[in-house]
């Protein structure tokens, strides 16, 4: 299933001098070290803590700069980890294969799809399926809420690059967020190769509809900056790689 498709097309991407709008994303290179002082800084505005404390009410009035602070500043806090793995996100992986569920069902991928959440609030795949599973139970108001925020953080990646290069890769926090991107733009993921120092290119190929869309602008494939998971890794374990 899939399930973040429903969020294509969502935003617009705007050149570097548009006016901010909150359907719009500025696309730019950013600068990491920047990110890291101002979300790790008390006095800042993009304080890391102080945008999970917005994030967590609900708050949509996040600009889409915060939101870029929210998803990148998260590399340097001290519970990151971009190859931990939640105990609760597999859970409800059997379920994802079908495509109608049962009320019992739907209960307990919406309690799995929370828990994994609380635990990583950075989950795209739980948070995708877990606004499919609240607009069948009919709780549009928490699933709109969802779905913006997984909106929001999906536009967090698009605006640090267009994929197309090394110079242009896109950013993530974890490995599995290029294959959700990759979905969302309508692609499936063929192959994956690492470059040195720090990127993965990902080999695709379109589904149907991206095919007859874009015809022959079809893209081979997208680069991802892995630079910061690979060195914040290295540091909080230094003798596993």
């Amino acid at each position: 299933m899939a399930l973040l498709f429903f969020c294509a097309g969502s935003f617009i991407i705007a050149q570097d001098n548009a006016p901010q709008n909150k359907r719009k994303i500025t696309v730019e290179k950013p600068d990491m070290q920047e990110i890291k002082q101002k979300t790790l800084d008390p006095k800042s505005p993009f304080y890391f803590p102080k945008l999970m404390a917005k994030y967590n009410r609900n708050d949509t009035v996040m600009t889409n700069e915060e939101y870029r602070y929210f998803y990148l500043g998260y590399m340097f806090q001290e519970d990151y980890d971009p190859y931990r793995t939640s105990p609760y996100s597999g859970v409800t992986d059997e379920l994802r294969l079908k495509s109608k569920h049962t009320k019992e069902e739907m209960d307990t991928i919406h309690k799995y799809a929370l828990l994994s959440l609380r635990d990583n609030p950075f989950d795209l795949r739980q948070m995708s399926f877990l606004v499919y599973v609240l607009k069948e139970m009919r709780k549009n108001m928490s699933a709109a809420i969802w779905e913006y925020r997984l909106e929001h953080l999906i536009g967090a990646i698009k605006s640090t690059g267009t994929g197309e290069d090394l110079e242009n890769a896109w950013f993530v926090i974890y490995p599995t967020h290029e294959y959700d991107l990759i979905r969302l733009l309508g692609y499936e993921a063929t192959d994956v190769e690492f470059i040195e120092p720090a990127f993965d290119y990902l080999t695709v190929k379109p589904d149907e509809e991206t095919q007859r869309r874009l015809r022959d602008k079809v893209a081979p494939g997208f680069y991802f900056n892995l630079e910061i998971p690979i060195s914040q890794y290295s540091m909080k374990h230094p003798n596993t790689l």
